[in-house]
């Protein structure tokens, strides 16, 4: 139904890079650039504007991108109603996921394992970014589903939960405030590393210090970082206080490189919900992924 070189353009359009879709489709940079030229020969007119470094799309770029999203959308309901009167077609099916780091590094790659064994004819790709950018991403259609965690919701998304997560008060094994219990007005004092605004680890612990009448700007903010894996080195290495999911310090609580603190009248624990674009909520291959999904970690919380 779609060309190779359409389905070029669409990556090229939807990464704004003709090096990065490259990557995506194991294409040289100049089969990309043959691909491109030949679809503006084709249609008379440019698809791309260069801007040194950077492109972007014409007015008749934007009108074919948009049609062959409506496009891969139709191919993407003719599967589904051919595979329900014939389970052997299973056609080549590519899905992208977008999730939030912790999602990215501790959650998914298990399960991802386990579905591509029983579903090797998908083609899976994972954007990792943190929750809000996901959002974006969905909307803007670069990705078909996303996982993400408690952040101020859209109302053009649906969201489905997923699966919990404590988020504990940490320090390094090494700092004096290992062992102590400390009261929440401590939180005032005390230097903090956080992560970057965006992230969803970081609303969720806003959301709750706010419900007991402490804003950010009341915080002893010694740094910002972004990333859960640049949060928990830097924390390993300093003295100060952290807020870090428990999944990802399972092994550093254990080994006891990490250390929680208590802190009293405060327990947080987030969310994570898998969230749609609505109007797609019957996209057959999302709402399969999301049903396996939930099933594997069902077993395992």
């Amino acid at each position: 139904m779609l060309s190779l070189h359409h389905e070029v353009f669409m990556e090229v359009a939807r990464l704004r890079s003709f090096t990065k879709a490259g990557q995506v489709l194991f294409l040289s940079q100049s089969a990309i650039s043959k691909h491109i030229k030949s679809l503006e020969y084709r249609y008379k007119i440019g698809l791309f504007e260069r801007h040194g470094n950077s492109i972007s799309l014409t007015q008749a770029g934007h009108i074919l991108y948009d049609k062959l999203l409506e496009a891969a959308q139709l191919r993407a309901e003719l599967h589904d109603e051919l595979q329900h009167i014939n389970e052997n077609f299973l056609p080549p099916t590519k899905l992208a996921i977008g999730s939030s780091t912790t999602i990215s590094l501790y959650v998914l790659p298990s399960v991802l394992s386990a579905y591509l064994r029983e579903k090797p004819h998908i083609q899976l790709s994972v954007l990792n970014r943190n929750s809000d950018n996901i959002q974006t991403a969905l909307l803007e259609h670069d990705i078909d589903v996303g996982i993400v965690e408690g952040i101020t919701r859209v109302n053009t998304l649906t969201y489905t939960p997923f699966t919990t997560d404590d988020v504990l008060a940490v320090c390094s094994g090494n700092s004096p405030l290992r062992g102590r219990i400390l009261p929440l007005t401590a939180l005032l004092e005390i230097p903090l590393a956080l992560r970057e605004n965006g992230s969803g680890t970081l609303a969720v612990v806003e959301d709750e210090l706010f419900k007991r009448g402490i804003k950010q700007s009341d915080l002893k903010v010694l740094i910002r970082l972004g990333g859960t894996e640049a949060l928990k080195n830097f924390v390993l290495a300093d003295t100060c206080l952290a807020f870090m999911p428990r999944r990802a310090i399972v092994k550093e609580l254990a080994a006891g490189d990490l250390v929680e603190v208590k802190i009293e009248d405060l327990f947080i624990q987030r969310a994570f919900h898998f969230i749609q674009r609505k109007g797609t909520e019957n996209n057959s291959l999302v709402n399969e992924f999301i049903r396996f999904t939930r099933h594997y970690y069902s077993k395992m919380d």
